[in-house]
C-alpha cells in the first residue's frame, strides 16, 4: 500500500507549497495595491497639456457670449419659434459646459478667464467668431422683425469660431474630458449651423 501513502504525501507537499506561495503572493499584492490612484480622481490628478488650459480659458468667454446673445434674443417678443427653440437649446448646452470648464481650470490651479476678465481684444476675432461690442449692441437694439435673422447670422460665425477652437483641442489636447467636450462641440455646433442656414433660407 505504499502508493496511496506516496500520493498523500505528495498532495500534502503540493498544498503546503501552494499555501506558502499564496502567502508570499498576497504580501506582494498588498504592497502594490497600497498605492493605487485615489478614489477621488479628478482633473488635478491626471495629465493635461497647455492646449487643454487654453481651450478652457478661451471657450469660457466664448460660451458666455453665446449665452448672452441667446438671452438678448429671448428677451424679445415676436421671434420666429424655430429661432427661439434654437437659442434655448444653445443656452441649455453651453451653460453646463461653462461650469465644467471652470471646474477643470480650478483643479489645474489655473485662472478662470470669467473671473480674471481676460482682455477680449487678445482673441483673434477673425478666427474665433467672437462678436464685437458693436455686434452685440446691434443685436440687443434690433427690432423683433430683424433680430431673428441677425441672431442667426451672428451665431453661425460664432459657432464656426468655436468649432475651429474645438478642433485645435482635439488635435493638441491631452486631457480626455476636454477632448471629449471639444468633439461634442464640433458635432453639435456643426449640426446647429446646418439648422440655422436652413432657417435663414426661409426668412
Amino acid at each position: 500500500m505504499p502508493k496511496p501513502r506516496t500520493y498523500l504525501l505528495t498532495a500534502a507537499a503540493i498544498a503546503t507549497a501552494l499555501t506558502l506561495s499564496a502567502c508570499a503572493g498576497g504580501t506582494t499584492d498588498t504592497g502594490s495595491s497600497a498605492a493605487p490612484s485615489s478614489p477621488d480622481s479628478s482633473a488635478s490628478s491626471v495629465d493635461f497639456a497647455d492646449a487643454d488650459v487654453e481651450f478652457a480659458q478661451m471657450m469660457i468667454p466664448h460660451h458666455e457670449q453665446a449665452v448672452e446673445m441667446s438671452d438678448d434674443l429671448l428677451a424679445k417678443d415676436g421671434i420666429d419659434p424655430r429661432i427661439v427653440d434654437l437659442a434655448t437649446e444653445i443656452k441649455a448646452a453651453q451653460e453646463p459646459e461653462i461650469t465644467q470648464l471652470e471646474s477643470w481650470l480650478t483643479a489645474w490651479g489655473m485662472d478662470d478667464t470669467s473671473s480674471s476678465e481676460m482682455d477680449m481684444s487678445e482673441m483673434d476675432h477673425g478666427t474665433d467668431g467672437m462678436m464685437s461690442d458693436d455686434d452685440m449692441n446691434a443685436l440687443k437694439s434690433a427690432s423683433s422683425e430683424d433680430a431673428g435673422k441677425l441672431f442667426l447670422e451672428q451665431m453661425i460665425v460664432h459657432h464656426q469660431g468655436a468649432i475651429a477652437m474645438a478642433q485645435t483641442e482635439i488635435d493638441q489636447g491631452q486631457f480626455l474630458g476636454a477632448v471629449d467636450m471639444a468633439t461634442n462641440i464640433v458635432e453639435s455646433q456643426t449640426a446647429e449651423i446646418d439648422v440655422m442656414n436652413d432657417i435663414l433660407a426661409t426668412l
